[in-house]
């Protein structure tokens, strides 16, 4: 399938405990990254007016918009069944990791590389389990889970593409992509 975009090597995860930090998020991001659009939690006719809203900022700052949980973002989905533009998928373990790509994924958010916030006592990856997990994957990998900028250029040398974030683009580091 041929992509409307190339694929970002920065991502931000939203979810609705972002609350309207989500707006200062998605200024923060560097032009051309990515956003997948989850908030899980909420009914869907208001996860649909936020999802309107990420979109209008994310044409306006050239992000790339993937939504999860039954809805399609502008650029694809995450998670779901593609129409049109990217898939994403999430995988933790290689199992996962091989069967999104026999699924047809264009890209798998791999996690939890390291602990995090948002899934609190969760077995991590490591880098170990995260090269053995990602090699020779015919898409890109990205690190999910307790990353920033800084913890992702180590993560470079085992064939990781890009990082995604939650905390990391509410508690603000710099904006370097990588």
């Amino acid at each position: 399938m041929r992509r409307r975009h190339p694929i970002p090597r920065v991502w931000m995860m939203t979810d609705e405990r972002m609350g309207d930090r989500l707006w200062d998020a998605l200024e923060r991001l560097p032009r051309g990254s990515g956003v997948v659009f989850r908030h899980y939690g909420l009914p869907e006719a208001e996860r649909r007016g936020i999802l309107r809203k990420v979109a209008k900022i994310a044409a306006r700052r050239g992000l790339v918009l993937l939504a999860a949980g039954g809805i399609e973002g502008r650029d694809g989905v995450h998670n779901g069944r593609r129409r049109r533009g990217l898939l994403s998928r999430s995988a933790h373990s290689r199992r996962e990791a091989v069967a999104a790509v026999r699924a047809g994924a264009d890209l798998l958010f791999v996690s939890p590389v390291w602990p995090t916030r948002s899934h609190p006592g969760a077995r991590t990856l490591g880098r170990a389990r995260l090269g053995l997990m990602i090699r020779g994957l015919p898409v890109p990998a990205i690190a999910l889970g307790g990353m920033t900028s800084a913890r992702f250029k180590p993560l470079k040398q085992l064939g990781v593409y890009g990082w995604a974030g939650i905390d990391s683009w509410l508690d603000f580091q710099s904006p370097r992509q990588a």
